[in-house]
């Protein structure tokens, strides 16, 4: 669409609309338009360590321990994250606090102005404007979470100095490809030669590992170099030169810390028993198994595909939940009936709601994927699914909303409203 048939922009809502309109599709894989444009960014990050972490599951919590790391240790800190959850200034935080709308509306009128005709993506525009504000200021530390994939994600016309890679499973298979094999490329592709990372997956694809060789990588691996181990109520963290550390049970999953501990030894900062134990109870994350309410219990949690489902089935035995209610919404170029086979021996009511987007699946396509020996109800709206569900709870039920950052954000809004 051309921008002289639009009205220039003017507030930050006017803006996100205007480049939705932009360019027709969601995802464009190629950086060759982007690093166009990012050459006349001029942007100079050599006195940044800049970490780009990129992962199926893990990338946001990650970076979320290593930023409050950072801050506590009086160090300067960017984190660049997708998608937002309720509000798009979630997406950067300069040293732990979102910037203004005006200032969000400034950076992009100026990749506006850079683009000149340059077809960009919503997130290319996206990433393009808060690599344009992070150069505005300075910072010690820039994280930039990987959006999709890697090799040819648009944060990957950034050069690193450490490269992460959190997990590796299943999901976005009809860009990234049906097997781990093929999404461990695709993650791998942020790799630089000779450089630096960190692999935070417990049993890495071989075509990560192929990669760190053929680039004469300088890898740190889980299990090998650092590792963790849960217990009841607390954990510990071993590294092999390093030692072991007796931590209390993190707000978000251990092995996401455990990563997060080894790009802290990365960039040299303080690791002992206290500093560890401060973050594994400061660090939390909007979004992660994030309780929102205590009577009755309520959860929410972006948990959107297998691994991430695996994860959240462990952690509500942990909390010894029993008599759940599901509340769910999901998109339909997601594996669901692999997303929701892990939580099918929870005893549960199912409340299935039709996300009314256009990658969103209606709740009869996701109840079609479940055990016909569950109790389902479809809804048409995840509002409508969750308002029910608080209204039938008992009290000695859990109620736990997951399936897509849309489902966790409608709930969130209707929550705050």
């Amino acid at each position: 669409m051309s921008s002289s048939k639009i009205q220039r922009p003017v507030t930050l809502h006017d803006w996100l609309s205007y480049i939705e309109q932009l360019h027709p599709a969601n995802i464009e894989l190629g950086l060759d338009r982007l690093k166009e444009v990012f050459a006349r960014l001029n942007a100079d990050f050599s006195n940044a360590k800049v970490i780009t972490v990129a992962g199926t599951n893990g990338k946001g919590t990650t970076c979320a321990f290593v930023e409050q790391a950072c801050l506590n240790a009086g160090k300067s800190v960017a984190v660049y994250s997708s998608p937002h959850i309720q509000d798009y200034r979630e997406r950067l935080r300069l040293n732990g606090s979102m910037l203004s709308e005006k200032e969000h509306c400034q950076a992009f009128a100026s990749i506006e102005t850079l683009r000149q005709d340059t077809e960009l993506t919503y997130f290319e525009f996206a990433t393009l404007a808060a690599l344009w504000l992070i150069n505005q200021k300075p910072v010690e530390v820039i994280l930039l979470e990987v959006g999709l994939g890697g090799r040819l994600d648009a944060v990957n016309i950034v050069d690193n100095d450490l490269a992460v890679i959190t997990t590796v499973d299943l999901d976005h298979q009809d860009w990234l490809g049906d097997t781990r094999e093929k999404i461990g490329f695709e993650k791998a592709g942020i790799l630089r030669p000779k450089g630096d990372a960190i692999v935070g997956d417990l049993d890495p694809p071989q075509s990560v590992i192929a990669r760190t060789e053929t680039l004469n990588v300088n890898a740190r691996w889980q299990n090998r170099d650092f590792s963790f181990k849960e217990g009841s109520g607390k954990w510990t963290w071993s590294h092999k030169t390093l030692g072991t550390f007796e931590l209390p049970a993190c707000k978000i999953p251990t092995q996401n810390a455990s990563t997060a501990l080894a790009v802290m030894d990365w960039l040299n900062l303080s690791l002992d028993e206290p500093t560890i134990s401060r973050l594994c109870c400061e660090t939390q994350l909007t979004g992660r198994l994030q309780k929102i309410s205590s009577s009755p219990v309520i959860y929410v949690d972006v948990a959107h595909n297998p691994q991430a489902t695996s994860h959240l089935a462990q952690q509500l035995r942990l909390l010894g939940v029993e008599d759940t209610h599901f509340v769910c919404g999901m998109l339909k170029d997601k594996d669901i009936k692999q997303t929701l086979l892990p939580l099918r021996d929870i005893r549960a009511i199912w409340h299935v709601a039709s996300i009314n987007e256009f990658r969103g699946a209606a709740a009869d396509h996701v109840s079609s994927q479940l055990d016909s020996r569950q109790k389902v109800l479809e809804y048409s709206s995840v509002v409508e699914a969750y308002q029910h569900a608080v209204n039938v709870a008992k009290d000695n039920e859990t109620i736990v909303v997951f399936g897509s950052f849309l489902t966790v954000a409608a709930v969130l809004d209707h929550v705050v409203k």
